[in-house]
């Protein structure tokens, strides 16, 4: 997962880093590393820590879900829409930093024909697990994570 900034070159994740949150406007690109074949594939992101860490009542946020990416020498490329547009990672003012962990999927038939999710279904206390199964996504592939605090006054 890579970063643009408006200044400078994109921001490349390495599991667990702790990135500003100025600095994840995005709309991220996505990569993958072995042979994880062609595609289709399904990536999500998710934020497991809303309202917060201790408090993950709202959790979890859908902050990207899209399919029909495929795999160009390691770099995955999409011609559609996603289902859920990426959403800048905002944790609360006060809060401990959020996760947000970024999954990759087999795309199932039954992806492209889902009806759970849509550009109007709310993006609070999403279950990807649930949600996976119910399209047969089965199980991630490949993921990685950061973490994102609110800026300090």
């Amino acid at each position: 997962v890579s970063l643009p900034q408006a200044r400078g070159p994109p921001i490349t994740l390495h599991a667990g880093v702790q990135v500003p949150q100025n600095d994840t406007a995005g709309p991220p690109t996505f990569h993958v590393a072995g042979d994880v074949g062609k595609g289709p594939f399904v990536v999500a992101t998710l934020d497991p820590d809303a309202l917060t860490p201790q408090d993950p009542t709202l959790a979890q946020i859908r902050h990207f879900l899209g399919g029909n990416f495929h795999n160009e020498g390691g770099l995955l490329v999409n011609s559609t829409p996603a289902i859920s547009e990426f959403l800048q990672p905002t944790p609360p003012a006060g809060s401990d930093a959020h996760r947000y962990i970024f999954l990759l999927f087999h795309q199932s038939a039954e992806f492209a024909t889902q009806t759970l999710v849509n550009s109007n279904t709310s993006i609070t206390n999403f279950n990807i697990s649930t949600f996976a199964a119910a399209v047969n996504l089965g199980n991630p592939i490949a993921g990685t994570f950061m973490l994102v605090a609110p800026p300090t006054s």
